[in-house]
């Protein structure tokens, strides 16, 4: 999934999370620097996120995408007081989206640095969404 479908794919899918108070993409925040991303706010407070892609070996730009489908991503559910990765994370594994692999959290890699929070998006086609708060 290239980032300007993942980005509406995920916009979509944060508005109707369980504590989002408000959804908007990086350009309707006012941040003209990232092509594409969100800012979410929530109870807890806004957070935003950068998205940058990974095309699925020997795909290019100019070539149409085709989504691949399989099983959708195990995910957890955040809990309160978890981190503002943790409660996007769980809010896009619980759209169970069929072009979802797996989604990995930054900060709970083996040696990870605690204060870098992002995710690794993988879809089933071999390509992939990183998304980093900013």
């Amino acid at each position: 999934m290239r980032p300007e479908r993942f980005q509406a794919f995920a916009l979509d899918v944060i508005k109707n999370a369980r504590g989002a108070v408000r959804v908007r993409s990086l350009a309707d925040a006012g941040d003209s620097k990232h092509p594409f991303g969100f800012a979410v706010t929530t109870a807890v407070g806004e957070s935003t996120w950068q998205i940058m892609g990974q095309l699925a070996d020997g795909e290019r730009h100019e070539h149409q995408e085709s989504p691949v489908e399989g099983a959708p991503a195990a995910w957890t559910d955040a809990q309160p007081g978890d981190s503002a990765e943790a409660w996007l994370a769980a809010a896009i594994g619980q759209a169970e989206s069929p072009e979802i692999s797996r989604i990995d959290r930054w900060s709970a890699r083996e040696g990870a640095e605690s204060d870098r929070q992002g995710l690794t998006v993988f879809f089933h086609d071999g390509s992939r969404a990183f998304v980093r708060m900013l």
